[in-house]
């Protein structure tokens, strides 16, 4: 059966040993990226290995549940089944005081919908399948 016929489309790999904490911290709500240990480097998307200092010694770090519209798009044709088209998607900035750069995650409001770039978005989380994504909406 394909995936148009289960509706289920395609769902990223959850219990991945690099990622999985970020998608487990998302079933409990709430973001994260990868913190090094030794440096206390802060990395999206999360990695085997610090991209700072090469230490394998990584754990999870707390996000603030806002963010900032860095650029957006609007997707006109339909590719996943979870994801009926025209939805826009966005890169969206996250800051941390421990963080020396925005951390940057995507997400999808359903629609055509023109944000103002800067402008603030909240987080919420949605389920696609088994998964629990995080997403964004206009604040």
């Amino acid at each position: 059966m394909s995936a148009a016929e289960t509706g289920v489309g395609i769902e990223p790999v959850t219990d991945d040993p690099d990622t999985g904490g970020f998608f487990a911290a998302a079933r409990e709500g709430r973001l994260v990226a990868q913190e090094c240990v030794g440096c206390g480097n802060l990395q999206q998307p999360p990695r085997h290995r610090c991209v700072a200092c090469l230490s394998t010694d990584l754990a999870w770090h707390d996000l603030p549940p806002r963010g900032t519209v860095h650029t957006w798009t609007v997707v006109e044709h339909q590719i996943n089944p979870n994801f009926p088209a025209p939805y826009t998607v966005l890169l969206v900035d996250v800051e941390d005081a421990a963080s020396n750069v925005p951390l940057r995650f995507l997400g999808r409001i359903p629609g055509r919908v023109e944000p103002e770039l800067g402008a603030a978005v909240e987080l919420v989380f949605e389920t696609v399948g088994d998964a629990v994504l995080p997403n964004w909406r206009l604040a």
